[in-house]
């Protein structure tokens, strides 16, 4: 395989290392907090690492930013029982790195591709070499997420998304928006919501 698609050049200090785990490990927790998911949902994460060391998206990908955002996030959700979900860049149609057996209980049917860091990107790579039994899905309904450096995650969250604002808003250079979902409020002025 050409080098220019494993390659992600882009190597990260120990101390911003550090700093990118530590930042993304604190807005994953903030949001469970926030989010009220159960085992078994699905936690759906886009990462620019090229965004978090402050270039253009998809300009200048970091396998060392996507492994330190993935060592910090992996935990906590693994812990809890909840499903990471890998969103993959644009080259890719924004397809999901998830676990076999997430993509069986809810049905979403794998596709044949391995996504590299210049065609899926640096963190769908990371999480394929680490999950257990990774595949690839085009569409999933995520109960919650975040969006690390602008990569539209929204087409992967259930109907209802609800931004939450959490105390870091950034992850190295790249701006981060955090989501839940809800059920839709429907019935009208007579009906009764929890």
């Amino acid at each position: 395989m050409d080098n220019v698609y494993l390659n992600a050049n882009a190597t990260v200090s120990r101390e911003l290392y550090g700093e990118i785990t530590e930042n993304a490990a604190k807005a994953v927790t903030e949001l469970l907090c926030e989010a009220y998911l159960k085992t078994g949902d699905i936690f759906v994460i886009g990462c620019s690492s090229s965004e978090i060391l402050g270039s253009k998206i998809g300009k200048g990908s970091s396998y060392d930013a996507a492994r330190a955002v993935f060592e910090a996030i992996y935990p906590i959700l693994k812990e809890k029982g909840i499903y990471i979900a890998a969103q993959c860049c644009e080259h890719l149609n924004r397809a999901i790195v998830i676990e076999r057996e997430a993509a069986e209980k809810y049905g979403y049917e794998p596709v044949s591709v391995v996504p590299r860091p210049k065609a899926g990107g640096s963190f769908a790579t990371v999480t394929h070499e680490s999950l257990d039994c990774p595949v690839v899905v085009e569409q999933i309904k995520a109960h919650a997420g975040i969006d690390i450096g602008g990569t539209l995650i929204g087409m992967h969250l259930k109907s209802v998304a609800v931004p939450v604002r959490v105390s870091i808003s950034k992850i190295g250079e790249a701006n981060i928006i955090c989501a839940r979902t809800r059920p839709k409020f429907i019935g009208g002025e007579r009906a009764c919501y929890k």
